[in-house]
């Protein structure tokens, strides 16, 4: 089916799948950047003997998640959800590379 026989409604479907096509690339990105940066981390705790898990920074990085998830009227639990699993994963990856 061509945009051309397209209904407005369809083709305002389309960009808006368009459109989250583009976040997803986007989260993807920032999920790549972010697990970049948590293998320098891991790099430098095991630089200076430091150990894998920091649980009071964990703890920072849960309040941050909710505190954002809120000034963006975001369901927070689902927000720490994510960022707990983005955690467990970095986690790994730390254990594994060292």
């Amino acid at each position: 089916m061509s945009t051309d026989d397209m209904n407005p409604e369809e083709m305002d479907l389309a960009e808006l799948r368009a459109e989250i096509e583009d976040i997803d690339r986007e989260i993807v990105e920032l999920i790549a950047r972010r697990t970049y940066v948590a293998d320098t981390v891991a790099a430098v705790k095991d630089d200076r003997d430091l150990p894998t898990t920091d649980e009071s920074q964990e703890a920072r990085v849960m309040e941050r998640a909710g505190e954002n998830a809120e000034q963006f009227d975001v369901d927070a639990n689902l927000v720490k959800a994510i960022f707990r699993l983005l955690i467990e994963l970095n986690k790994v990856e730390q254990r594994e590379s060292r």
